[in-house]
This record gives structure tokens, sequence and C-alpha cells, in this order.
């Protein structure tokens, strides 16, 4: 069966279902591809859409459920999942507080979602998914990536996107292509690690550190920062001081931003910066530092930017969303909650009914090649609910070329893997 990028999209067809089986793919496809979709009949099926949908994180939290609303969307368009047609029940969680209410009002409230999807960041989704766990209640997470997410031992919690380790070795990636640039062993450039103290941060720091000793890196600091400063002077300085050639950064969306400003007010530019996902992956941040962004390096989920062979479907997608919202998508969350959203809903559908112990069995027998969906991930969950064929992809912010009655900007761009890259990386912070 075909890819999401080798169908036509016109419109909301039910194209999406079985784009993710590849040939001689072990699992049945939800409908038969030439028929008619069958209408949904029935009350609708409802699964709650938990996202920081006002707050600092809102435009991340929109942007995620932009892409669980538009696999949704496709799936009604199609048939729904056993028949029923899918509502999505609005939940904003800005912080842990609110998260663990409106997971409450979702399981507990008039509404009683069969399911939840969610959630942006690891502060957001430990709480909520607690709240889902003990009503019995699945929790899909799409993004959030802190290893404590899957890692309690919890029966009804899934994620299927990449797990902080991942991240992390991504990341390290970066460290590789600027050695071999500079003709250097990795092990002789001076790094250091960026992180907020914050969980999601410090899962990831933490396993770039364990890497970095696994692998003989030299890593001079492991630098915390409290969570939503309003300055990064003082980092910078420490920084500075240490002579770190690489700065690998793990921060809420906006810490970049400071990042650079506290660079550029210094004077100073390490030889590369190595982000986390976040507001690494947004065009906004690009748009607010400018040209000093170029070259910026950046563990993340799949870009727009890469090549079809390791991403089939990218590109449509973001046509798909263009015509949905009447803008283009401002970064590759909205895609990973898309392609990790129908891998939920293709599970539902297989599971025949919204009882637990048969999602789960579904989610257990999940087969999908890697390579074979929008993001290039595929799925198979172990028993902690992590899904183990989702990877991110190491991107870097490259100068775009101008566009009629435009300006020449910057585009986010994949570099590695090497089946992922269209074109290669630039080894230097700066234009």
């Amino acid at each position: 069966m075909q890819g999401f990028g080798r169908r036509r999209l016109g419109g909301l067809a039910g194209a999406m279902l079985g784009a993710f089986a590849p040939p001689g793919h072990a699992q049945a496809p939800a409908t038969n591809g030439s028929a008619a979709p069958v209408p949904p009949a029935g009350p609708p099926l409802r699964l709650g859409a938990l996202f920081p949908l006002s707050g600092p994180s809102a435009l991340f939290g929109d942007e995620c459920y932009r892409g669980l609303e538009l696999a949704v969307e496709e799936r009604n368009a199609a048939g729904g999942v056993f028949g029923r047609g899918i509502a999505l029940v609005r939940a904003d969680a800005p912080d842990e507080n609110a998260a663990v209410e409106e997971a409450r009002r979702l399981v507990q409230g008039p509404e009683r979602v069969a399911a939840i999807f969610g959630s942006f960041s690891t502060t957001i989704a430990l709480p909520a998914s607690q709240v889902a766990e003990l009503a019995n209640v699945p929790f899909f997470e799409l993004c959030a990536l802190g290893d404590a997410v899957v890692g309690r031992g919890f029966q009804w919690v899934f994620r299927a996107s990449p797990q902080a380790t991942d991240f992390a070795a991504t990341a390290l990636k970066g460290v590789r292509i600027l050695a071999n640039a500079l003709n250097r062993p990795d092990t002789a450039l001076r790094l250091a690690i960026a992180q907020e103290d914050a969980l999601g941060a410090h899962s990831i720091g933490a396993s770039q550190e364990a890497l970095m000793q696994e692998r003989g890196l030299t890593l001079i600091e492991r630098a915390s920062y409290a969570a939503r400063p309003t300055d990064l002077t003082g980092l910078v300085q420490r920084l500075r001081g240490l002579d770190a050639e690489v700065v690998l950064h793990v921060g809420a969306p906006g810490d970049e931003v400071l990042l650079f400003r506290a660079m550029r007010d210094a004077n100073w530019r390490p030889r590369m910066v190595i982000g986390t996902a976040g507001g690494y992956g947004l065009a906004e941040t690009a748009r607010s530092i400018g040209a000093d962004f170029t070259g910026t390096m950046s563990a993340d989920f799949t870009p727009f930017a890469v090549h079809e062979r390791i991403a089939p479907g990218a590109r449509a997608f973001a046509e798909l969303y263009l015509r949905r919202y009447g803008a283009e998508p401002r970064s590759g969350h909205g895609l990973a909650c898309f392609t990790g959203a129908q891998i939920f809903l293709d599970a539902l559908h297989r599971a025949g009914n919204a009882e637990r112990d048969r999602i789960r069995a579904a989610l257990m027998a999940t087969d999908i090649a890697e390579g074979s969906t929008a993001c290039g991930w595929g799925a198979r969950f172990d028993e902690r609910g992590q899904n183990l064929r989702a990877r991110p992809v190491l991107c870097q912010w490259q100068p775009s070329l101008a566009t009629p009655g435009g300006q020449a900007g910057l585009r986010q761009v994949a570099i590695a893997p090497v089946e992922a890259a269209i074109g290669p990386a630039q080894t230097w912070l700066g234009p």
C-alpha cells in the first residue's frame, strides 16, 4: 500500500487510512482504498485533546492540536473508527495544575472520553497521564520528550514520538559532523550542555551527558538555569569563560532567543549551537533571531525540507495544512502529532471498540515499518508503551532563496541521517 506522499490529497478524503502499511505489511488495512468509505453510524466517540492552548506554550499547543485535528478529520471522512465518528473534546492545560484539573474533567465529567491525546511538554504529560492511568483511560502522548512519561510502569500510557535518549543521540550527530569538517577527533571538541531546570530538559541533558561519557567526549560543563528566565547573560559569560566550542541547548520555547541575544551582546559565538526541539524548530524563532541563527542545528521532529525517501508525505501534509488553515505549518510538531495520531487511531479502529484491554492489545500488535509514514516513523510499542520506531532528525537552519517580491530568509532542513538529508551541512554558526 502506498504512503501518504504518493496519494492525491483532493480534500479530506480517506486517503490516509492505509498510508502506514508498506507492501507486504502484516496488518490488514483499515479500509479498501478502492471502496467508498462507510459513513459513521451511531453516536460519536469522544476523545480528549489536552494541550497548552493558552499561556507561553500556546502556539505549540495549537500546532499540536492542528496535527491531531487533521488526522481526525481524515479518519472521519473515511468512516471513522469501528463505524463511529470521532469528536474531539478540547482541554486547555497551560501548566501542571491545569493539566490535572482538565484531565479529571475529561475522564470524570459529562464528556467521559474514551481516551486522551496530548500534550506537547513533559511537565503537562506527567500529571495528566497519571490522572488518566488512575481512571483506567488510555493516554496517547504525541510529542512530550521526557523519559519519565513511559518510565513509571503505567499500563495505559503510550507514546508515539521519540524519547529523550533518541533526541540526545541525534544531537551528538551534529558534534560528529562538525569534528569531521574540522578534521579533528570528536573527543577533542570542548562541549557544554545548557539546560533549563525542568523535567523534560533534565531528561535530555542527562541522556546527553551519559552518551558523552560512553563515547569519551569532552564535556566541560553541564549548566542549568532557572525556568522561565528573562536573561541568559550569566550563562553565556560562563560558557565563554570556559571556551566552549559546541553548546548543546535544551530549554523551553523562547529560551533560544534569550541565548542568542546574550551571545550577540557578549560579542561571542561558539563554533556551533545544537538545540533540541521546542523553539529550535519554529519559523518564528528564526525570524526573531535573524542572520545570527544561520547554521544552528537541532535534534528535532521531522522538518518539511526532508527527503521523501524517508518521509513520504511531509510536503503533502504541508499542502494539506495550508489548505485547511490558510497558513504554512509553524513547526514540525503538527506533522509529528498528525503521524502519531494516525498510529493511535489505526490501532483504535483495529481494536473494534473502545475497551481499554482491546486498545492495548491492538497497540502491542502494531507493526509499521520505518520510513513509511509522513514523518518517517514506523511503529512498534514495547511493554512501557514507547514506540521504538520513531526517530528524530538532525536539522539545520540554512539560507533559503528569496520568493518573488519577498526577501531571502532561513528554512529548517534535514542534514542527518543521510537518507533524510536534502543537502550538505553548514559547519559554522552564523552567516
